[in-house]
């Protein structure tokens, strides 16, 4: 888990980022979650924005993709998630202790 210091730290770093995905109508299908793992490969914190088509929580889809990406929520702000999840080999972002 995070520490909230740590939460704090990478929620500064994602004010700066673009959403790379967004959910819609159908919420959460097994392309997105294909689709986001597959950017974890490359970026480690991510932003997706929930369409206001979609009526699922966001909240609960951030848990959802979370799991299954084996990703951590940042946070959920209205229809923003913003998901971290360290690279493997040589992680860019290097969380405070």
């Amino acid at each position: 888990m995070m520490t909230s210091k740590q939460r704090a730290y990478l929620k500064g770093l994602a004010m700066n980022i673009e959403p790379v995905f967004q959910i819609g109508k159908a919420s959460v299908t097994p392309e997105n979650v294909e689709a986001i793992s597959e950017v974890f490969n490359t970026h480690e914190l991510i932003k997706i924005a929930v369409l206001k088509n979609c009526i699922d929580d966001p909240k609960e889809i951030a848990t959802v993709i979370s799991e299954r990406t084996h990703s951590q929520v940042v946070q959920v702000i209205g229809k923003k998630i913003v998901l971290y999840k360290p690279l493997k080999e040589n992680p860019k972002i290097i969380l405070p202790k």
